[in-house]
């Protein structure tokens, strides 16, 4: 009816807004912790104030050392702090061998049979220590890494000293910053309410690794598949040979583990993405302080996110590798770009081939065994 009063709506009724109390706060930074954000920002404080240094000095050409230098950081995620300082030094001395053996090629030329020498002794050296420590990765990967970057970049004999020094500072500020926690946990643990996070792993040393014939199984796969994969980068004539060695030593699973082919395939697609978001980067051409950020940034999502799913934590690897090397020793993007995906759909096959070869050849060595049947007891027994 006209100028009949419209019926009332009763109003929504608001929901109080909860009041940050301590206990809320305390839930908000648990929920932080479970993302492995304490590991993540010290691993990204590791690589950005050496590379912060170096700007200041202008001495960007020195990336390469202090980045690998800072990948101790990398190392000893989830140890009680004994444990830990064991690891990060064990981790941190053989990164800095890596680096001073790539040191003595570079100067000496950096010749194939050179490269190849030292990337086999690197190779097998760092199966043996990770797998002997108990490392987390168990692969050479990033010491193989650290060796190929830095033994192909031109090296005066002069700078070899500075050049050790600039990775042995950024390795030894990422010990102290990985151990950091060690002071806050005496001074607060106690009087906390489950703030901090467990520490449950506790690596055991195996010094009779040397003696373990899965170990040199393991080795001789990456052997193969490093000089497999290498020698058909050059053939192809790629211009990074190197990621295609990288990417196999990255797939092939420690001792003992499981042989995946996803882990594979998770390294092609998420590198193929990963390319794309380092275009978007690198395409424009970024001032310096920009691939620094990048690079810190890409450092702090890898560490989220690699536990949880290799592929997508490749979308933050790929940006920090290839930041890395750009900004050490510059080359055109579109090259770099497409050189990175042709070597790592390379690597990645040479290492499904192996793997598949070692199913087989485990199934049929398990076939005979059973065909063969028990042992008879020897006579007069």
């Amino acid at each position: 009816m006209p100028g009949a009063l419209a019926p009332e709506i009763p109003e929504t009724p608001k929901i109080p807004e909860t009041p940050e109390t301590p206990e809320t706060l305390l839930a908000r930074l648990r929920s932080l912790r479970a993302l492995d954000v304490e590991v993540a920002l010290r691993a990204s404080l590791a690589v950005a104030i050496p590379l912060i240094v170096l700007i200041i000095a202008g001495r960007i050409d020195w990336t390469a050392y202090a980045s690998f230098g800072a990948m101790t950081a990398l190392y000893g995620r989830g140890e009680p702090y004994r444990l830990r300082a064991r690891t990060i030094t064990i981790a941190g001395a053989f990164l800095l061998g890596s680096i001073a053996l790539a040191l003595g090629v570079a100067v000496a030329g950096a010749g194939l049979p050179l490269l190849v020498g030292g990337l086999l002794l690197v190779v097998i050296g760092g199966i043996l220590v990770a797998t002997t420590a108990g490392l987390v990765p168990g692969t050479p990967l990033f010491f193989v890494f650290a060796f190929s970057v830095c033994a192909q970049l031109p090296t005066p004999p002069g700078e070899v000293g500075e050049r050790m020094l600039v990775a042995t500072a950024a390795a030894v500020l990422a010990w102290l910053l990985t151990m950091s926690g060690w002071g806050l946990r005496r001074m607060f643990e106690p009087h906390s309410t489950g703030l901090f996070k467990d520490l449950p792993r506790a690596p055991r040393l195996r010094p009779a690794t040397y003696r373990d014939p899965q170990v040199w199984l393991v080795i001789l796969q990456n052997v193969v598949g490093v000089l497999l994969a290498g020698g058909l980068a050059l053939i192809v004539g790629i211009g990074h040979p190197y990621w295609a060695v990288v990417a196999v030593v990255a797939v092939l699973p420690p001792p003992r583990a499981a042989h995946s082919i996803s882990r594979a395939v998770h390294r092609v697609v998420g590198t193929a993405l990963g390319v794309v978001v380092t275009g978007l980067v690198l395409l424009p051409g970024p001032s310096v302080a920009w691939l620094v950020v990048v690079i810190t940034v890409s450092q702090f999502g890898a560490e989220i996110l690699v536990g949880k799913h290799y592929g997508a934590a490749l979308l933050f690897i790929t940006p920090l590798a290839l930041s890395v090397v750009h900004l050490g020793s510059p080359v055109p993007v579109p090259a770099l770009l497409v050189d990175r995906v042709v070597e790592t759909a390379l690597g990645a096959g040479v290492a499904i081939l192996l793997v598949l070869l070692f199913r087989f050849g485990a199934g049929a060595a398990a076939q005979r065994r059973e065909h063969r049947g028990p042992t008879e007891a020897p006579s007069g027994s």
